[in-house]
């Protein structure tokens, strides 16, 4: 099955996460389809903290990738930010 996930990056205690499409049996930070975006939480003012590619994301759902929970609600907030 493919999945939407986040993977971690980024320095101890200074999360920074990448949204990729990757198949459920590999590993959380492991191998990946596609990057489609990333999500900074300690993003400060004037810097971009989240950036989906919305065509990607939508052509893997339109072919049945399931989004993970923390991943769909991240899509519900770059929609009410557009």
């Amino acid at each position: 099955m493919v999945v939407i996930r986040l993977t971690r990056g980024g320095a101890k205690a200074r999360p920074f996460f990448q949204i990729v499409v990757a198949d459920k049996r590999n590993r959380r930070d492991g191998r990946f389809i596609e990057r489609i975006g990333f999500y900074n939480p300690l993003a400060k003012e004037g810097e971009e903290g989240l950036r989906i590619a919305q065509d990607r994301l939508s052509h893997w759902i339109g072919v049945g990738a399931k989004p993970s929970e923390t991943v769909t609600r991240l899509m519900r907030q770059a929609k009410t930010a557009a």
